[in-house]
């Protein structure tokens, strides 16, 4: 469903991501790990487009990832949630929508603002939105034109225990559905218990990818014997 072969992408000349390659399959929840400056953010900008990748390939739903037709087999959720000032909650629903062409979208808005306890904030402006409202608009947005793959960067970031707990069942749920995720993160809880598959990032290079059961096998030690551990150990010299 996601090809990614020998991505490059520089500034100037620091390489913010260094011939990066993976795939996702659907149905496969995986989780992008690494510290602040890794390049996770970067890669996943490269992957929807936000970013222009220097060299490389990216491919979805076997589409150019910038072409039409790639655009619309995918949501992505950024790490700081935008969202119109003069738009009410509801009407970013509506919006989404009609960009999407989804014709009975109501019934569906309403499921997905109950699951976020937006329902009695679905008539406030964007402008007056906490950021954790924006967070759970933007989630609630990505979700109703029922895309085949799902880009969520540090999603969890400014949600409430109540949020986080739905968030993880909708992942769930996705992937039952045969939905493709990649969550970009450096809360290794958040994804531990969802991830189907963990790829580890440091300076710009994947150095694990992999299962989690098959990363504990491959550097665990009497030291190294959590994820947190094997992600510690992998990413010590990392750049904050």
């Amino acid at each position: 469903m996601l090809q990614v072969k020998n991505l490059i992408k520089k500034y100037g000349k620091h390489l913010a991501v260094d011939d990066v390659s993976f795939s996702l399959d659907g149905g496969e929840v995986v989780g992008l790990l690494g510290p602040n400056g890794a390049g996770k953010s970067t890669t996943m900008k490269c992957i929807v487009g936000l970013l222009r990748k220097t060299s490389g390939e990216i491919t979805i739903g076997g589409h150019d990832h910038l072409s039409v037709e790639a655009k619309r087999f995918f949501s992505y959720i950024p790490e700081t949630p935008y969202v119109y000032d003069l738009l009410t909650v509801r009407e970013h629903l509506q919006f989404i929508a009609q960009a999407y062409g989804v014709t009975d979208w109501k019934e569906k808005g309403e499921q997905l603002l109950d699951t976020y306890d937006l329902i009695d904030k679905a008539d406030k402006l964007g402008r007056d939105l906490s950021k954790g409202m924006r967070q759970k608009v933007s989630i609630c947005c990505a979700l109703l034109p029922d895309p085949k793959v799902l880009f969520f960067d540090e999603p969890m970031i400014g949600l409430d225990p109540k949020a986080i707990k739905n968030t993880k069942r909708i992942f769930a749920n996705l992937k039952e559905a045969g939905k493709t995720i990649l969550v970009s993160t450096h809360l290794i809880d958040s994804v531990e218990t969802i991830a189907d598959r963990i790829m580890i990032m440091k300076d710009g290079k994947i150095l694990g990818n992999d299962t989690i059961a098959n990363l504990k096998r491959q550097f665990v030690s009497p030291e190294n014997e959590s994820l947190e551990d094997i992600f510690l150990e992998l990413t010590k010299d990392a750049r904050d």
